[in-house]
């Protein structure tokens, strides 16, 4: 990818994650969400098993299972799907920068080679 092109994306990906990098700085956003959510609609557990073909004890283990982060994507998506919902991701930097600025960065450190990179290593 050429550089131009590398810098455009860049920017168009950091003004559309801009909302994932604001709720990433939040501590575990995503804990016990399926079970929050579901319970803020007020959807009982029979009826999402109903909607999933399956068991109310099925929803409490995918439940148990998102809360501790062991859920799939595939299994995510159905039960949010059930509720009516959709699951939306993304990856962002940890630190809470955009993109550009974890890709400059990058460059940086590998001009630089590992002194410039401090205690990461």
């Amino acid at each position: 990818m050429r550089n131009a092109d590398r810098q455009k994306a860049l920017r168009r990906l950091d003004r559309e994650l801009r909302h994932f990098r604001l709720a990433a700085k939040v501590k575990d956003p995503t804990e016990d969400l399926l079970r929050a959510v579901r319970q803020a609609l007020g959807i009982p557990m029979a009826e999402i098993a109903r909607k999933m073909k399956s068991n109310p004890s099925v929803i409490f283990r995918l439940e148990r299972s998102q809360a501790r982060g062991t859920i799939s994507l595939k299994a995510l998506v159905r039960l949010a799907d059930a509720m009516e919902c959709e699951v939306v991701y993304a990856v962002v930097p940890q630190d809470g920068k955009t993109l550009e600025q974890l890709a400059e960065r990058r460059l940086w450190e590998k001009a630089l080679g590992s002194e410039g990179r401090g205690n990461r290593e």
